[in-house]
């Protein structure tokens, strides 16, 4: 019997295993979303103590990568919503850097205003698609959606980053 499918029977060390195997992968899917690496790590275990009680459901001949993303979006998706108005993106994530080295601090504040406004789905999704520019195909799989989905929400994310730049003055 392999190791997912001990897993999905409970098997303590099938899941310990998993663990090891699968835990950098999540992280770093989580800190994508996030964009704070002691939230990634805190919502990491949140995500596998979740993968851990729902074992029962896992379906051992499919992607346990797969499954154990979407998982970590979900787990991701929940605390953007708690925390949807207090957070701010981190300087270093305020997009590329620009061709000009002076970048106006007014432009990079309206910046991380404006993403902090996204809905979190949108919010998600922008962070993946315009930021990390991970593939459509990869962030659908991650949050359990159609690809077709995922370029509706880029595209609703860059009309509202649009708009409200705008409001503060900022022309995209």
């Amino acid at each position: 019997m392999d190791v997912l499918e001990r897993f999905s029977r409970g098997d303590l060390e099938a899941f310990e295993t998993i663990f090891r195997q699968f835990q950098s992968e999540v992280y770093g899917w989580t800190l994508r979303m996030v964009r704070d690496r002691a939230t990634a790590e805190d919502l990491t275990i949140e995500a596998f103590w979740r993968m851990y009680r729902a074992h029962a459901r896992f379906d051992p001949a499919r992607s346990f990568g797969a499954w154990a993303r979407r998982i970590a979006a979900n787990v991701a998706y929940d605390h953007l919503k708690k925390t949807r108005h207090e957070e701010r993106l981190p300087e270093e994530y305020a997009g590329k850097p620009a061709a000009d080295p002076v970048v106006q601090r007014e432009v990079r504040d309206g910046i991380h205003l404006a993403f902090a406004r996204l809905p979190p789905k949108l919010k998600i999704v922008a962070s993946l698609r315009l930021i990390e520019e991970r593939p459509e195909g990869e962030i659908a799989e991650a949050l359990g959606t159609s690809i077709g989905t995922v370029k509706s929400r880029a595209f609703r994310a860059v009309r509202l980053l649009r708009k409200h730049l705008k409001r503060l003055g900022i022309e995209p």
